[in-house]
């Protein structure tokens, strides 16, 4: 994921914090062009975890939750090596799995709820991924923002997953405001201009991942920093030179 401007050469990046202040809910043509700037940066964003079907995805998103990519694929490499579809995974059992998966938080409802929506998709679904939200939701361990992720990423559809960093970029952008990810994700589906939608989820999450952090954000790097009113950016000072040590005075020689 390109992260923007380097720093310039020669300073050292200081966060500074400004007085915090309520940000103003973002103008539409701010928002338009805080999309096309994403667009030109990354035109075909992608999700970090690592999968080869529609079903290693579900299971990946699901072990996800209060979990990094990262974290996930190391996991999920070995397990999908042996076990890729529905029949493999409950074939594994739950025990194995969650030997494959105790990396991760939540491992041992994780390897429960892996294995359980194995078997509803093989005696409800013919062991295929069903591309509607409520046979996605009914899924054990699958709520609203696995589905959403689901639905965007294996059927192309305009959803919006709001995870922590879309909830928080949502609110300190003033993109779209809300107390809750339910919240935040009716407004975005109606603010984000219909041409970006697509892939509004990714650029926001990889943004906030990797630029707009929770505690640090890095706004003298960020491309939209112009677009945001944000009131507690952070700014780049050059570090303070070093005043050298003056020489001791050499003793002098004697006779």
């Amino acid at each position: 994921m390109p992260q923007g401007d380097m720093p310039l050469p020669g300073k050292v990046q200081v966060p500074v914090r400004c007085s915090s202040a309520r940000v103003t809910s973002m103008k539409p043509e701010i928002r338009e062009e805080l999309f096309r700037l994403f667009e030109a940066q990354n035109p075909n964003p992608e999700t970090e975890l690592e999968y080869s079907s529609t079903y290693t995805l579900l299971v990946a998103v699901v072990l996800s939750a209060q979990a990094t990519d990262v974290g996930v694929n190391k996991a999920t490499g070995p397990l999908f090596a042996v076990a890729d579809t529905p029949e493999k995974i409950v074939a594994l059992g739950e025990a194995k799995v969650r030997d494959y998966i105790k990396t991760i938080g939540l491992y041992r409802t994780k390897a429960k709820n892996v294995i359980a929506l194995s078997q509803q998709l093989l005696t409800q679904h013919g062991g295929k991924v069903p591309q509607s939200r409520e046979a996605l939701e009914a899924l054990p361990g699958v709520g609203r923002k696995t589905a959403n992720v689901v639905l965007n990423v294996a059927f192309g559809e305009e959803t919006m997953a709001v995870d922590t960093h879309i909830f928080r970029l949502s609110n300190r952008l003033g993109l779209a405001p809300g107390k809750t990810p339910l919240e935040v994700e009716l407004k975005l589906n109606k603010r984000i201009p219909k041409a970006y939608r697509q892939h509004a989820h990714h650029w926001l999450i990889l943004h906030g991942r990797y630029i707009c952090k929770a505690r640090k954000p890095e706004c003298p790097a960020c491309y939209v920093s112009d677009l945001c009113s944000f009131k507690a950016k952070t700014t780049m000072e050059a570090p303070t030179a070093k005043v050298p040590a003056k020489p001791k005075a050499r003793p002098k020689k004697r006779g």
